[in-house]
């Protein structure tokens, strides 16, 4: 029987605007085994996810391209890597995302590294958190006070803006790679190399940490990038997704947040590695995020929806999770103002018609002119 439609969403949906994948479900099964042969390049990889990250897909096929400051920890890792699988599955190369040139040179280097000579996954996944200095305004009262230092923020997000800009030119010259996303063909299926970015979000992208605003405001703006960016990914023929993980039990959680965690529960590396695994083998997953917390049992409340946690030694049929799909409903539901302000938007452009395109065209062209004659503030 087909579920009632509720006529106040049906009004907020504007699904047909933007193009999706479906919903993801988590009891399908993918298999890893899909990256053979992908290229992927990664910021950030010479330790924490990245370096699991590394490990796993190199060792499925890929070949992973790493950058990272550390050059220790990432020739050491792509040595100790490319023993284990006994080919050269990993390179290393020094890079520094908030360094322009740098991360130009890193790029132009893993295309001539690529043995297919190009780069079918770029991940975002350079990041650091630490104690905010931002918290702790020292010598304001100077006659010249120094600046806070706002390295967090640069780092998790402008950072990434450099790497999701480089990826948006060399992803389209992908050899063999396809500008339409093709959400039926299966991944085992020989087809066109794959264009796709995965971002490094948080639990901070969604929620507020109180003694980290650098963080959580790099974060939150990571989620607005991946949010705008997946809405063309059928204009722009790459595919976005998203990996938001809770507190991991890795070396970016400092002893202070360790101890705040005290008595709760932290999530586990393979898990974040499972989600960002899941998108990059898997070419039919397009605009997608993934939020990787603790494994734990759920049962949902057939009246509300809600879901509870199944308390210890119950539910022995129910199976563990620690991935759960975010900001899923975008476009099935949206908010009321923005959808009236799209509504209105379209009926100007319809009341106006060609007639108004056109003069709009000539008043742009008029003041392209004007701008030329006079300079600009005319």
């Amino acid at each position: 029987m087909a579920e009632p439609v509720v006529e106040g969403a049906a009004r907020l949906n504007t699904q047909h605007i933007i193009k999706m994948s479906p919903p993801l479900d988590f009891s399908i099964p993918y298999d890893v085994a899909w990256v053979k042969d992908r290229v992927i390049l990664i910021t950030g990889g010479a330790s924490g996810f990245g370096a699991a990250f590394v490990r796993k897909w190199a060792t499925n096929g890929a070949t992973v391209i790493m950058g990272d400051i550390n050059t220790d920890g990432g020739s050491k890792l792509a040595a100790e890597v490319n023993s284990s699988v006994g080919r050269t599955a990993v390179y290393f190369i020094h890079a520094n995302v908030l360094d322009w040139q740098s991360m130009v040179s890193f790029f132009k280097k893993a295309v001539e590294l690529s043995p297919t000579g190009g780069i079918d996954t770029v991940v975002a996944n350079a990041g650091i958190a630490n104690v905010d200095p931002l918290l702790t305004p020292k010598n304001l009262d100077a006659a010249e006070p120094p600046p806070p230092d706002l390295r967090i923020a640069q780092i998790n997000y402008f950072g990434v803006l450099y790497t999701v800009h480089l990826a948006l030119f060399w992803l389209p010259r992908n050899p063999t790679s396809n500008r339409h996303v093709d959400l039926t063909t299966h991944p085992t299926t020989r087809g066109p190399r794959d264009r796709h970015i995965l971002l490094l979000g948080s639990m901070a992208s969604i929620g507020p940490l109180a003694p980290q605003p650098q963080y959580t405001s790099s974060k939150h703006a990571v989620l607005g990038l991946f949010r705008a960016l997946r809405s063309t990914c059928f204009v722009s023929g790459i595919r976005i997704n998203m990996v938001c993980p809770y507190f991991i039990d890795t070396p970016i959680v400092p002893v202070a947040g360790r101890i705040a965690l005290a008595g709760g529960a932290t999530g586990k590396v393979e898990d974040v590695v499972d989600a960002a695994s899941r998108f990059v083998s898997d070419p039919r997953v397009v605009g997608r995020a993934i939020v990787v917390g603790p494994k734990v049992k759920l049962q949902q409340n057939e009246t509300t929806g809600e879901f509870q946690l199944v308390q210890k030694g119950a539910g022995k049929d129910i199976p563990e999770q620690a991935l759960w799909e975010a900001y899923a409903d975008d476009w099935e539901d949206t908010e009321l103002m923005s959808k009236n302000f799209l509504e209105i938007l379209h009926a100007i452009e319809k009341v106006r018609g060609w007639g108004g395109w056109a003069y709009d065209i000539v008043m742009a062209l008029r003041y392209g002119v004007r701008q030329a004659i006079y300079g600009k503030g005319k």
